[in-house]
C-alpha cells in the first residue's frame, strides 16, 4: 500500500486562555501543531497510511512531538532529530470583535535552520502516492525554498502526485517573494489549494468584476495545465467566534460548492484549513465524487472549529454520520 507524505515544520503552540490579551496572560494552553502535521493527522484518522517528514530536536519536546503524532497513527519514520530547539508560536485567541493574533518564535529552530536536506529524495519518496507541501516551508529560509522546489521536481519525475497549499503567511515573507516561488513550483503541482486572492496576488490573474472562482481557476490552469484539481474555502466572518463556511472544488472545468455551514460558536479556528485539506485528499484517495469530496471536507473543517488545538480529532465515520444525520440531536 502506497503512502502519503507531508513535509513541514511542527511547533509548540502556546495559547492564551479566558480571552486574555497576550501581554496580560498568566496561563497558556500548550498544543503541538503545524499545517502539514495537522493534515497528516487528519489523513491518519481517516485510515490512510501517512508519514510526516520533519526535523525536531533530540530533547523532551522533540519526543513529545513524536508521541503526539503516533497517538493518531501517523508514521514517524521520516521524523528526524537534529538542531537544538523546537519552533514555538504564541496565539492570542480572538473573541468577538478582536481577531486572533500570532507571534512566532521559530527563528533558529531545528527545522528552519537546517543546513543540509535531512533526507535523500529516494528515501522520502519511496512507495509514495502523494506528496503534500505548503508555502510555509519555503518561506522559512533560502535553503528550504530551494529544497521544496527540487523535491517537487523529483516527485514529478518519480510519478508521485504533488499537492500544494499556498498557505501564505505575511509574517514570514512578502507577497512578491511568495508569488515568485508559487509561479516557479506550479508547473510541478497536481492539486492546488488557492482562492481568488491567491489568483490575483500570486498568479497575477487579471481581476474580473462579478466573476466566480471558475474564471480564476481557468486562468491559472491555462498557464499550468498540469494542475488537475483546485480547492479552497469561502469564509464569511461575523466575528471571531461566528463564521459561515463554504467549500469549493474545481475539476475538469466544473466548480463544485458545498453546503454552507453556520459555525455559531468557534472553539478554535486554527487548523480549520488543514482539516479541509485533509478532507479533500481523503476524498481524492478514496475515489469520492467531487460533490461528496467537497461536502466531506467542508464538514470536517467546520467540525475542527469545535475542538481546541491545531488538529482535527474526528474519524471518517464521525464525518460520514454527520453528513447523513446532521448536527442536531444528542447521540444515545
Amino acid at each position: 500500500m502506497k503512502k502519503i507524505v507531508t513535509l513541514g515544520e511542527i511547533m509548540l503552540r502556546l495559547s492564551t486562555t479566558d480571552a486574555s490579551r497576550l501581554a496580560e496572560n498568566a496561563l497558556f494552553a500548550a498544543h503541538y501543531g503545524g499545517g502539514e502535521a495537522n493534515v497528516a493527522i487528519s489523513l491518519a484518522n481517516y485510515g490512510h497510511q501517512v508519514s510526516f517528514a520533519s526535523l525536531v530536536p533530540e530533547n523532551p519536546l522533540g519526543l513529545a512531538v513524536k508521541q503526539h503524532l503516533q497517538k493518531y497513527g501517523v508514521d514517524c519514520d521520516l521524523l528526524k532529530t537534529g538542531g537544538e530547539r523546537l519552533g514555538t508560536y504564541y496565539l492570542e485567541t480572538g473573541i468577538g470583535l478582536r481577531s486572533s493574533n500570532v507571534v512566532y518564535d521559530r527563528k533558529y529552530s531545528s527545522f528552519s535552520a537546517a543546513e543540509t536536506f535531512p533526507w535523500d529524495f529516494e528515501e522520502l519518496l519511496a512507495d509514495t502516492e502523494v506528496l503534500l507541501i505548503s508555502g510555509i516551508t519555503p518561506a522559512l529560509s533560502p535553503n528550504w525554498r530551494q529544497w521544496t522546489l527540487e523535491l517537487a521536481k523529483a516527485a514529478k519525475a518519480c510519478g508521485v502526485k504533488v499537492g500544494l497549499d499556498i498557505n501564505y503567511r505575511g509574517k514570514l515573507w512578502s507577497v512578491e517573494a511568495c508569488g515568485a516561488f508559487v509561479r516557479e513550483i506550479a508547473g510541478y503541482v497536481d492539486y492546488l489549494s488557492a482562492a481568488r486572492l491567491d489568483a490575483l496576488n500570486f498568479f497575477k490573474v487579471p481581476e474580473q468584476e462579478n466573476a466566480d472562482l471558475s474564471y480564476y481557476y481557468q486562468e491559472i490552469q491555462a498557464r499550468y495545465p498540469n494542475i488537475e484539481l483546485f480547492y479552497s474555502t469561502t469564509r464569511k466572518v461575523y466575528n471571531a467566534n461566528h463564521n459561515h463556511l463554504i467549500g469549493n472544488l474545481y475539476q475538469k472545468g466544473q466548480l463544485y460548492t458545498s453546503s454552507e455551514y453556520d459555525i455559531a460558536y468557534i472553539v478554535d479556528r486554527v487548523g480549520g484549513g488543514d482539516a479541509y485539506t485533509g478532507g479533500i485528499f481523503h476524498g481524492i484517495l478514496s475515489g469520492f465524487t467531487p460533490e461528496k469530496t467537497v461536502e466531506f471536507a467542508t464538514l470536517a473543517s467546520a467540525m475542527k472549529h469545535t475542538v481546541a488545538g491545531d488538529h482535527n480529532q474526528f474519524s471518517a465515520t464521525d464525518i460520514e454520520e454527520l453528513l447523513i444525520s446532521g448536527v442536531k440531536e444528542i447521540k444515545r
